[in-house]
């Protein structure tokens, strides 16, 4: 019977061997399942960073799409706004051309009627007004005075002759009385009158716009009148109401 049991255990022997290297066999083939599952896992992972990463660049480059789309909208806006400027602009210098072509004839207009004004007005500066005057014209033909700044002297000359008739003025001056030149004080009230008397007071008199000529004042009212305007003028004395010898428009007319 030992024989018999001896190959008995013996053949248990080699079936548990058999069994073990089968049970080895299965768990490398599990491990190696499980070390290929992580490594795809680990892939796995690696691709959906990737994808996350791409998917949020791909949102970005959307919002700077997005920002181009509106900065260029709002270039294009003002390009148009640029070019319709431009377009004004153009119109403007055109506009501008045809006013400078009229504004030399006009200039030249008035300053012929304001030259005739202060030959009919009473005379006084009358000189110097008129060498204004001829100072503006020549300007007219000077290079280098814009037509705006030559328009512009123009009307400053205007602006002045206006002045004149709101103010009382005098200055000293020469004038021809009884063939002798005598030094005068000359007296400017508004455009209304223009008198004058002597340094000694003795003599005084007023311009007749009618004749174009001086007339005497008799001594009396008229002569302290006249003194007395010349002080006011002169700031020496206050304002007052004076009885003076002033034609009427009929008489001038």
């Amino acid at each position: 019977m030992q024989p018999f049991c001896w190959l008995v255990v013996i053949g248990l022997g080699f079936g548990q061997d058999a069994i073990a290297q089968e049970v080895d066999t299965v768990l490398k083939a599990g491990a190696d399942k499980t070390a290929a599952a992580q490594q795809s896992q680990k892939r796995i992972d690696q691709l959906a960073e990737q994808t996350y990463d791409v998917l949020q660049d791909f949102r970005m480059v959307n919002k700077q799409i997005e920002g181009l789309r509106v900065y260029n909208a709002q270039l294009g806006k003002q390009i148009e706004n640029q070019q319709q400027s431009m377009a004004d602009i153009a119109a403007s210098i055109e506009n501008a051309t045809v006013i400078e072509r009229q504004i030399m004839p006009l200039s030249i207009k008035m300053l012929d009627a304001l030259e005739q004004y202060i030959n009919l007005d009473l005379p006084f500066e009358r000189e110097a007004r008129l060498t204004s005057v001829a100072r503006v014209r020549a300007n007219l033909d000077a290079t280098r005075f814009s037509a705006a700044e030559k328009f512009r002297q123009v009307l400053e000359l205007y602006d002045i002759e206006s002045g004149y008739g709101e103010t009382i003025d005098q200055y000293s001056g020469l004038l021809p009385i009884d063939g002798q030149d005598r030094q005068v004080t000359f007296l400017r009230i508004g455009r209304i009158a223009l008198l004058y008397q002597t340094s000694d007071q003795s003599q005084a008199g007023v311009w007749d716009s009618t004749g174009g000529q001086w007339q005497a004042l008799p001594s009396g009212e008229y002569r302290s009148a006249v003194a007395k305007a010349v002080r006011i003028a002169k700031k020496q004395a206050a304002i007052d109401v004076l009885r003076l010898p002033i034609q009427s428009p009929e008489a001038v007319q």
